[in-house]
């Protein structure tokens, strides 16, 4: 057992885990960081988009330092039959102004960058080591066991990811139930930067983020996802766990109709497999946020379930970040008033309450069970989409109809009420 005691322990070198090291050990606290991987970055995986707001408050001008990408100045949702595409294709000058700047991120160099910003401010760094339990004297945790040793700190901030299980040991979380979590596959497939720019009509530095929903989730709750990169782009598809055992294809069937779809195909073709990866993300919004608080001990990013899904966006770096910067002037606060109770660290909630991220959280809360009870979402809608399109846009020397009477057949085909009906309970839910 070492003999020393930390101020902050910080278990999980992610974005969240970096940032809480970051600013921790820039106040002057005694800060470890743990991350169980080779380097930071090397066991992560995301669809790769950084919303630069939250970041940009904790370190001014990262962008021009950090590794990013290309910023995203291009949006686009699809839905997708098994041939056809429908789109909707946002482009403006004001994408990408200062303030709500995003950026198309690689996690391995752009995590290994953010640990070096933490060692940078005086946080140690231990990688290749695993953190298999909690330190818990009289129900207050006191530090981590990792490997043979035994670390101490006043305050041990949790940053290992959605399904942490030293969350679950501090008993701050129950065992999740399938439909609150999505199983992610991204593949990484790299193509020089001009057939980039050429392809997804970009200026250099600039890119596209693209959503998509359809029938190549074989009726699965999720969809799919194309970032831009400089020299990549970063494909990938999300499912809902406790939808996947509902339906035949699996997701690597999902993963292959994706890119075989000739909307997608095009876009990728010529490309190398540089990376294959899985990943499990929390899908059920605030109600599966586990107990964030407790005497001694936070929980951050994808852990404390800071994820937001809404189709058309998808949000969890900048929710990790500011989460992160909540709960490092928690235990800031804490540590310097000499009370890492449950009670002296009680400054995270009230952060968390009077930022964005709790009330984003709160906001958005019916969506997840949206997504979930509205099916036809994956399969009836897109149908209809691209029915209404070819009527739209066919002339083969047939005589023409009122559109009124064209698309009053199409329309039948899911039911007028029930189109009402869910489009106000969306709207509702967001």
């Amino acid at each position: 057992m070492s003999d020393e005691k930390f101020d902050c322990i910080v278990v999980g070198a992610g974005i969240a885990g970096c940032v809480a090291a970051f600013l921790t050990a820039q106040a002057g606290l005694s800060t470890v960081l743990i991350e169980r991987g080779g380097t930071p970055g090397s066991k992560n995986m995301t669809g790769g988009r950084l919303y630069a707001h939250s970041l940009e408050k904790v370190m001014p001008g990262f962008a021009s330092r950090a590794p990013v990408e290309r910023k995203i100045t291009r949006e686009r949702i699809c839905m997708l039959t098994d041939d056809s595409s429908v789109g909707l294709d946002f482009q403006s000058t004001q994408q990408g102004k200062s303030g709500s700047e995003s950026y198309s991120v690689l996690r391995r160099p752009f995590d290994q960058w953010l640990s070096e910003q933490a060692e940078e401010a005086g946080a140690d760094l231990i990688s290749g080591i695993c953190v298999e339990d909690l330190l818990i004297r009289d129900g207050v945790v006191c530090g981590v066991v990792a490997g043979d040793e035994e670390l101490e700190s006043q305050v041990t901030i949790l940053a290992d990811g959605c399904n942490s299980l030293l969350a679950q040991k501090a008993g701050l979380r129950r065992e999740f139930s399938p439909d609150q979590l999505a199983v992610s596959v991204k593949e990484l497939i790299g193509l020089p930067a001009s057939v980039i720019e050429d392809r997804f009509q970009a200026s250099p530095d600039e890119g596209t983020a693209t959503m998509f929903v359809g029938t190549f989730t074989g009726g699965s709750i999720g969809g799919g996802f194309l970032y831009t990169n400089r020299e990549s782009v970063s494909l990938g598809i999300v499912s809902t766990l406790g939808d996947l055992v509902k339906h035949d294809r699996s997701t690597p069937e999902m993963m292959d109709a994706f890119k075989r779809h000739p909307a997608i195909a095009p876009l990728i073709a010529g490309g190398t497999l540089l990376e294959y990866s899985g990943h499990i993300l929390p899908e059920g919004g605030i109600a599966m946020m586990p107990d964030i608080i407790s005497d001694g001990v936070l929980v951050v990013g994808d852990s404390g379930g800071f994820c937001v899904n809404l189709g058309y966006v998808a949000r969890g770096m900048d929710f990790a970040v500011s989460s992160a910067e909540a709960a490092a002037e928690a235990a800031i606060e804490a540590v310097n008033s000499g009370d890492v109770s449950k009670t002296g660290l009680e400054g995270y909630r009230r952060r968390l309450e009077e930022s964005y991220v709790l009330k984003d959280m709160q906001l958005f809360r019916n969506f997840p069970h949206f997504m979930e009870s509205t099916p036809r979402l994956y399969q009836d809608y897109p149908h209809l989409a691209a029915e209404v399109m070819e009527r739209l846009f066919t002339v083969d020397g047939s005589p023409s109809v009122p559109l009124k009477q064209a698309l009053k057949p199409l329309i039948k085909t899911v039911g007028f009420t029930t189109l009402l009906r869910d489009g106000w309970r969306g709207l509702k839910a967001l």
